[in-house]
């Protein structure tokens, strides 16, 4: 800025004195000039009565005496200034002199007395990767610190619903979006046909492609870099190659890149109960197609409320062992008033073998594919990380399907569309975390009874402490839609947070403004046919 200041005070010292050499030039050719008619000659007189050259000569010493000592001022006034910037500058070496050798430099500073090289750019990189949240977790106040994960395929990206659209999927409109994620992509997949791969002991047996690509999860820290975790099929249908890279706002970093052995990672399928046979007949139903049929690799737990259709509940269990041989999995009966957490609790510590499992606590309602249990297993890790997805959420699909004479079959319904649900992200009841994770961060609060806030406490509990918590939406995960109801025991503010849910279950905006609003639609359209008649 001074420099700037300078140079633009210099241009104009230069100006002056070339309009001041024209001046005198011409003041000296019209001095040489032959003396013109008495009657011009009386009008050029001054008012002292001298001649036109004497009032000249007069003129341009006045002048010239008026920027000589301009230039002097301005000249002295340039002098002062250097003067203090080298003062000014001194001080500041010698104060970060002191700093640097009292070991109390601010971060940053201590490059304004030395030129950037490669290393120091590199350290610069390295200090962004360690501090970012992509090794371990950080400590975060609450809920509302938490920066989610978007979730992305080569062709789509799910995430929470920002922007105009609002869309809870899309094809990224923007090209460098696109470009940025493909580009991470055949990063990951150049890493990882690299020569260099064999120093992170994955063993390779063969090449990788991009269809090799499963799914990845991105999130950008403002102050870090962008961190991408990429899915990758393995050697074999339950082997998975992880590869973390990290952008801090520069190249990308390979961060680390690991082979993952699934085949003896046992979920535990937690399911609190009370009543809803019909449901959890339902939930039977997906549970045998994709646990039993698709992944062989899960436990059922269900801790039942009560004593009303729990017959009804054992007869479904029977009748699946009956016709799938399948065998694993708990029944638990409390004689209690129904309390999620409650249940949840109970499940997770009836685990009485020796194995650390994986646990996912889920309701009756929910609707999961094999794909999530892939992401369960991926995205949680005893002592490390715990996996928080977002579920979308369907909303009534009589008012969805209104136009249509049969509503579709339930897994035509599960689309993610603007118009068929909505992403759930106020929601923390579904997660996949380790049973020892679990125990040694306290459980559920027990106090609290009925519907509501034990999640929340408990997701808190997790960003309060150092483990990572991965929250993304999930793909695979579905919270299908059922007629809510909101006790009347419970207490204000639970009864309205359960009716605002409620609310928001029902349909989208758009959705419920045409119910809103629906006698004055029917009546234009009535009046458009009624006009059309006419003419």
């Amino acid at each position: 800025m001074f420099k700037r200041w300078l140079l633009a005070l210099v241009a104009r010292v230069g100006l002056i004195v070339l309009g001041l050499c024209c001046c005198l030039s011409l003041f000296y050719l019209l001095a040489c000039k032959k003396p013109v008619s008495h009657s011009s000659q009386q009008s050029l007189l001054w008012s002292g009565g001298a001649t036109s050259k004497e009032g000249y000569m007069a003129l341009l010493q006045e002048r010239e005496d008026s920027h000589r000592h301009y230039i002097n001022s301005l000249t002295k006034q340039i002098a002062q200034l250097k003067e203090a910037l080298q003062e000014r500058t001194q001080q500041l070496q010698e104060s970060l002199d002191k700093a640097k050798t009292k070991g109390i430099l601010p971060q940053g500073l201590e490059s304004l007395h030395k030129t950037p090289t490669q290393s120091d750019l590199k350290e610069f990189f390295r200090s962004q990767l360690n501090q970012a949240e992509v090794n371990s977790g950080v400590k975060l106040p609450s809920e509302y610190a938490v920066i989610p994960f978007d979730t992305f395929t080569l062709r789509r990206v799910y995430q929470l619903e920002t922007g105009l659209t609002r869309h809870p999927e899309e094809r990224p409109a923007r090209r460098d979006r696109r470009d940025e994620l493909i580009g991470t992509v055949e990063t990951a997949l150049h890493v990882l046909n690299g020569p260099q791969q064999h120093t992170d002991n994955i063993r390779r047996k063969r090449t990788y492609a991009p269809s090799d690509f499963i799914e990845g999860l991105t999130r950008t820290e403002r102050d870090r870099g962008t961190v991408y975790e990429l899915m990758f099929k393995g050697d074999g249908p339950q082997d998975f190659t992880q590869i973390v890279l990290f952008r801090p706002f520069g190249p990308v970093m390979k961060v680390k890149s690991e082979s993952v052995d699934t085949h003896r990672m046992l979920i535990n399928v937690i399911v609190p109960l009370s009543k809803r046979a019909d449901t959890f007949r339902q939930f039977i139903n997906n549970f045998r197609e994709v646990c039993i049929q698709q992944d062989g690799r899960v436990h059922l737990t269900v801790v039942y409320f009560g004593r009303d259709q729990i017959d009804q509940v054992k007869a479904t269990l029977d009748q699946t062992t009956r016709e799938t041989r399948f065998r694993s999995f708990t029944l638990i009966q409390l004689n209690e008033e129904f309390s999620r957490g409650r249940g949840l609790d109970v499940g997770a510590r009836a685990w009485r073998r020796s194995q650390n499992v994986l646990l996912f606590f889920c309701d009756v309602d929910i609707h999961f594919t094999a794909d999530f249990l892939t992401s369960c297993r991926l995205n949680a890790e005893p002592g490390k990380k715990v996996y928080y997805p977002v579920l979308f959420s369907q909303y009534n699909p009589s008012i969805i399907y209104s136009n249509q004479t049969l509503l579709p079959s339930v897994h035509q319904q599960l689309v993610i569309r603007k118009e068929t649900g909505f992403w759930r992200d106020f929601g923390f009841g579904m997660t996949c975390q380790y049973r020892s994770d679990f125990i040694n961060i306290g459980g559920f609060d027990r106090s609290i009874k009925g519907w509501g806030l034990e999640d929340v406490h408990l997701y808190r509990k997790y960003l309060h402490s150092k483990l990572m918590v991965i929250r993304s939406p999930s793909r695979g995960l579905f919270h299908l839609w059922h007629e809510k109801n909101c006790a009347d025991e419970l207490p204000p503010d639970k009864y309205k947070m359960c009716m605002q849910t409620k609310a928001m279950s029902e349909a989208s905006h758009g959705q419920l403004g045409e119910l809103f609003f629906k006698r004055e639609i029917e009546a234009h359209l009535n009046s458009m046919k009624q006009i059309n008649k006419d003419n």
